[in-house]
């Protein structure tokens, strides 16, 4: 598929790549929003895979710093990824989707800008779905990341270059060492994500980096959320059960009447 480039006010580039269903059957967009260390390509086959289940179109970019977008230009902080939900997400849906219905979809840190954006910005979001979602950090989240930098100064992550080109190790350590800090263990977004959106809260019952405290939260804060603890999986549900996952969206949004072709 074509990647395309967006420029916002910033002068930065956003890649973004248009996902076309087989048939077409509701004027609804999906927005894929990607995880810690993701990229387009990093979603594989789901984004085609749940637009044709649904019959919509869908929309997946790069946030800065990942990918084919522009690299980051500032040193992150605690903030990061209500600034990417806030700041930057705004101007993408408004030149790229400006007046359509919209249902995001978000895994790990996409998930979290995902119920960011829509706690601020609900006018045509008509549905919210996570995976692996946080708004706070755990034990579990830390002791998650000790083994992933282990694993890239031995080069068993150097296939991250494939996605992130040189922008690799700059992309890794903004993840690490932020998630890291002193100032990052007090992270909690609970007061940021309040909404009424129809939303599906899914985790996988192994998540390396949280628990299902992480449903209990997210629960809290939008009244209008089914959440689901998925058996036997860990921190991709997207990419370990594609299909049981895309089965769980579709029956969600079908109950809802977010989407009423079946």
């Amino acid at each position: 598929m074509e990647k395309y480039f967006l420029q916002l006010d910033n002068n930065v580039d956003i890649a973004y790549q248009w996902i076309e269903p087989n048939i077409l059957k509701e004027e609804v967009t999906l927005v894929f929003l990607h995880e810690a260390l993701g990229s387009i390509l990093q979603w594989k086959r789901f984004p085609q895979f749940l637009c044709d289940s649904l019959g919509v179109k869908g929309l997946v970019y790069e946030r800065q710093g990942y990918g084919s977008s522009s690299p980051l230009t500032k040193k992150r902080d605690s903030h990061y990824l209500e600034e990417y939900a806030v700041e930057e997400m705004p101007p993408i849906i408004q030149k790229l989707l400006p007046n359509s219905k919209i249902i995001l979809v978000g895994h790990s840190d996409g998930g979290s800008v995902a119920l960011m954006y829509a706690s601020k910005f609900s006018q045509n979001v008509v549905g919210v779905v996570t995976m692996a979602a946080h708004v706070v950090v755990e034990e579990e989240t830390i002791n998650g990341i000790y083994p992933a930098i282990k694993a890239y100064q031995e080069g068993k992550l150097d296939g991250l270059q494939k996605y992130h080109g040189d922008k690799t190790d700059t992309i890794f350590k903004a993840w690490s060492e932020t998630w890291l800090s002193e100032e990052y263990q007090q992270w909690n977004i609970c007061d940021k994500i309040h909404q009424t959106i129809p939303s599906l809260i899914l985790q996988g019952e192994k998540d390396e980096y949280g628990t299902k405290k992480q449903l209990a939260l997210i629960k809290e804060q939008v009244p209008n959320a089914l959440t689901f603890l998925i058996p036997n999986i860990h921190h991709q549900p997207h990419l370990e059960q594609p299909e049981e996952v895309a089965v769980l969206i579709k029956n969600w949004v079908l109950e809802k009447g977010i989407i009423l072709s079946k």
